[in-house]
């Protein structure tokens, strides 16, 4: 029950669903910007945009725990959760993810999907690193040892990436999208510890229900900064052209852009849905250890050569993959036999 503290099992359950989430969000998200992008999308403002315009589908769920309220608590339901002072902050935060959404188009425009593999390396880094600080997380040697495999693999998947610049684009471009995804990559590194402090820091109970607007209210910033860069860079008027020009087709360009408003979408529920039940570390852990199944996905699509450094890459992914989720398992272990079991950012909530 959304009201509830989570015990360790409810924990488990909405975990798992989270990665299966996020899964389909950070496999999926990769190939379809790149999809729109090698079959004749070109505005990077535009792909920016539909990383978070997904955001009312949120409403959804929103409803549906509401509805629930209204059953179990009658007139007393609250119609939302969320307090001024953490809106005010999932805003500021939405805004820097619009930033990095741009930064991630950017790259992606000049960059192939393994590429991705030196973003997705870095994030994870800068995960840990930014956990560490901003949320105080402690390290295990299961989670250090993870973090290492994790990043060494992801980094091999990108050492083959030279050899695979897009035709058409120049020595520049391609140097200068590579440094832009870096960049992403350590803004967004930033961007889920923060979104962790908001639960630590939040001085009231965190329900899905909050997640769920945290999440929205975030996506909404987001698109409504992306919003602004497409006004002020003509996309708007440039879409409809776009659509005609495009490769697949005009009917198949609005499907490919509906299918990535609603693909990015589910990445977000799932990051912060992952954070939610675990840490902002195990988010990042998840998007690395799903790096290879991007890559599986890219060759299948896009007809990328699986290398030798992507079969020890995919080896390196599962074997940190085990190597995190055997800490948590002692963990938890341990928080079994002392009289507190519950998370912090999980306490009972009371309305």
């Amino acid at each position: 029950m959304e009201h509830q503290g989570l015990n360790t099992t409810m924990r488990r359950i909405l975990l798992l669903i989270n990665c299966l989430i996020l899964a389909v969000g950070i496999c999926g998200g990769p190939l379809m910007m790149r999809l729109y992008y090698v079959e004749g999308g070109s505005r990077v403002w535009f792909s920016s945009w539909l990383q978070t315009a997904g955001w009312p589908l949120t409403l959804i769920p929103l409803a549906i725990l509401y509805f629930y309220r209204r059953i179990t608590e009658g007139s007393n339901a609250k119609f939302y959760f969320i307090t001024p002072r953490i809106f005010i902050a999932s805003f500021v935060i939405g805004i820097v993810t619009g930033v990095d959404d741009f930064l991630y188009s950017w790259g992606g425009s000049k960059l192939p999907v393994s590429t991705s593999s030196l973003l997705l390396a870095a994030q994870l880094a800068f995960t840990a690193v930014g956990a560490f600080f901003i949320v105080k997380l402690k390290f295990t040697p299961y989670s250090i040892n993870a973090v290492v495999l994790l990043t060494v693999g992801a980094v091999l998947l990108g050492v083959r990436s030279n050899g695979d610049r897009p035709e058409g684009v120049t020595s520049k471009a391609y140097i200068l999208g590579f440094m832009m995804t870096l960049l992403a990559a350590a803004l967004y590194g930033v961007i889920l510890p923060c979104i962790e402090l908001i639960y630590l820091k939040a001085k009231q109970a965190i329900t899905a229900t909050l997640v769920l607007e945290i999440q929205m209210v975030m996506c909404f910033a987001a698109t409504a900064f992306c919003t602004v860069g497409m006004i002020v860079n003509n996309d708007i008027k440039a879409i409809p052209r776009e659509a005609k020009q495009f490769i697949l087709g005009e009917a198949r360009y609005y499907t490919v852009v509906v299918w990535t408003t609603i693909v990015w979408q589910c990445f977000f529920v799932g990051v912060i849905g992952v954070i939610y039940c675990s840490s902002s570390l195990m988010s990042g852990v998840m998007i690395a250890v799903l790096l290879p199944v991007t890559e599986v996905l890219a060759v299948v699509f896009f007809r990328e050569n699986f290398s030798g450094e992507k079969g020890l890459a995919l080896f390196l992914s599962l074997w940190g993959f085990v190597s995190y989720f055997y800490g948590e398992f002692r963990q938890t272990k341990k928080q079994n036999k002392s009289p507190k079991t519950e998370m912090t950012t999980m306490p009972s909530e009371s309305v």
